[in-house]
């Protein structure tokens, strides 16, 4: 990577965003944030993060631009139309995206970044804001390959592991997969800790029966130990994940595939959401099956 390249403009420094930047400004980058909160730009400059005075001061003059943002919402309004970013970046610089959005969102700002002459990498993030600052996050990239090469010394200064996986939308649809298998697998472990308790099974009995098992896969041991204490505090909310979920049905109708389990699943999330949970972690789901099958709280 060139000196040039050293030089980081980072927008959106959320819950993700935040220690992503501070991973990559402690590698040696030169980065400089934006964000609409004050309290995280202030957080960000304490660890050696530049804080800039808008979105457009923070992207001027650099070689590469990150993103972390909410929705499609966010992405659009942040970087498509004459005001966004992507007509204040440099060109031949690369914007490094790494949200979950849709994948119409995604190529509408592929088309922009193209005519602006700029490397579009679609690299959304796989992990969740309890491992991110620890450097353990993985990611999918798409986009083009020489960008990619060229990035990889910033890709591993904020991920463990990064997939390329082809030039246009490919990480996009695998960010989706992902997030539907883990919804998916809430659902599942719902309803096995609801019937296991059904059948006279204590709780403690059953988290260990799931992590001992042929089913303890890495997504199970994650959940299991904090539902251990009861602890629903959230890594990735009931909300966000309904949100993905949204995402995973609108791919899905879009390419023709059947993603009925997406759909239950989705309807699970929307009735957590609705009865007050939509802040607590998606594995709540264990709370929604207890409702339904008149399981009071277990003994811990």
């Amino acid at each position: 990577m060139t000196d040039a390249s050293k030089n980081v403009g980072f927008i959106g420094i959320g819950k993700m965003g935040l220690p992503m930047s501070i991973l990559i400004a402690k590698a040696g980058y030169a980065t400089t944030a934006f964000d609409q909160s004050a309290a995280r730009l202030a957080e960000a400059r304490e660890h050696g993060v530049s804080a800039a005075a808008s979105s457009a001061e923070a992207v001027r003059n650099k070689s590469v631009v990150i993103t972390s943002l909410p929705d499609d919402r966010a992405l659009r309004a942040v970087l498509l139309g004459a005001d966004g970013l992507i007509s204040a970046m440099t060109p031949k610089s690369v914007l490094l995206e790494t949200s979950t959005v849709s994948v119409e969102a995604s190529a509408e700002v592929d088309a922009a970044a193209r005519a602006h002459g700029i490397g579009y990498l679609r690299a959304p993030v796989s992990g969740n804001a309890s491992i991110v600052h620890t450097g353990a996050l993985t990611c999918f990239v798409s986009g083009p390959n020489d960008a990619f090469e060229d990035m990889k010394p910033l890709f591993a200064s904020f991920t463990r592991a990064q997939t390329y996986l082809g030039p246009r939308e490919e990480a996009r649809y695998a960010k989706l997969a992902v997030n539907l298998m883990i919804a998916v697998s809430a659902g599942m472990m719902a309803e096995s800790i609801a019937l296991a308790r059904k059948g006279g099974i204590a709780w403690q009995d059953i988290l260990k029966v799931l992590d001992d098992s042929a089913v303890a896969s890495p997504m199970v041991k994650y959940k299991t130990a904090p539902l251990r204490t009861r602890d629903f505090h959230s890594t990735f909310s009931c909300k966000q994940m309904a949100k993905d979920l949204d995402l995973v049905l609108g791919a899905g109708h879009a390419v023709g595939v059947p993603l009925q389990l997406a759909a239950q699943v989705r309807e699970i999330y929307g009735s957590l959401v609705a009865q007050g949970d939509g802040d607590t972690d998606f594995i709540a789901t264990v709370k929604h099956l207890e409702r339904l099958s008149d399981l009071g709280e277990p003994e811990l």
